[in-house]
């Protein structure tokens, strides 16, 4: 299927590795030229051989921390002054850690910082441009509805489900469309940090319906459907990439 979006321009936020790696590579393929920003410069070095390496177009890398203040103007300067515009935006930077009763409100802030308040403030610079040309697709990377406990990001990720949903209606009129896509158990650096193999396997086998964890080109694949003009029904959804996880029926 052609998704007729060679040519577009796109910026990918969180992009050094995992499911932001993986989406960069899915949208480069397809021939979008792409701007990515990471913290790790070293990492980002390395997807952008690897687009070269397959035939695409080298990136524009913004090596960024997204708790510096400026980090979202910086990295919408960047991405603008390089394209000129930018077609899609895939916030898919955060990071998430469980919190105790008593957790502090620096981590609360981070957590919010990370997980919404950059994703806004990027996506707010961004608006403008595609308003003017009457086109644009805004797509997150989210997380799950059922916390085990009280976490930070998911707190943020909710809270990201809501405004774009809210933006959503705003900015439908202007051929923007805005979706949320909330990740199970996709491999990732963080998923191997954070759980055994054995886990892994028992979780898989258990709570999975398909009975395995995800790739992040699970992710990817639906990323560069929605950035397509072909999805331009499609807009204001939560749309859980996870194997069957999440339990709620809607």
């Amino acid at each position: 299927m052609d998704l007729e979006i060679a040519g577009k321009t796109g910026l990918v936020t969180g992009a050094s590795s995992g499911i932001g790696r993986g989406i960069a590579l899915a949208l480069a393929a397809e021939g979008v030229r792409l701007a990515l920003a990471a913290r790790r410069g070293n990492l980002l070095e390395e997807v952008a051989k690897q687009i070269v390496a397959n035939g695409g177009a080298r990136p524009t890398l913004i090596e960024c921390d997204l708790m510096q203040p400026e980090a979202a103007s910086t990295i919408a300067t960047a991405a603008l002054a390089e394209f000129g515009s930018v077609d899609i935006l895939v916030n898919n930077a955060g990071g998430s850690r469980r919190f105790e009763l008593d957790a502090s409100e620096a981590q609360w802030d981070e957590a919010l910082t990370l997980n919404f308040t950059r994703q806004r403030q990027l996506t707010h610079h961004l608006l403008q441009q595609m308003m003017a040309r009457k086109w644009g697709r805004i797509i997150n990377i989210t997380g799950k509805s059922e916390p085990e406990g009280i976490n930070g990001a998911f707190c943020a990720k909710a809270a990201m489900h809501s405004w774009a949903k809210g933006l959503s209606r705003e900015v439908g009129k202007h051929g923007i469309t805005v979706n949320s896509i909330p990740p199970g158990r996709i491999m990732s650096e963080q998923i191997l940090r954070n759980y055994t193999p054995e886990y892994r396997q028992w979780q898989a086998e258990h709570e999975i319906p398909v009975g395995a964890y995800g790739e992040p080109e699970d992710i990817a694949r639906l990323v560069c459907f929605l950035a397509s003009p072909l999805a331009r029904y499609i807009t204001g959804t939560v749309i859980p990439v996870d194997g069957g996880l999440r339990r709620y029926q809607f």
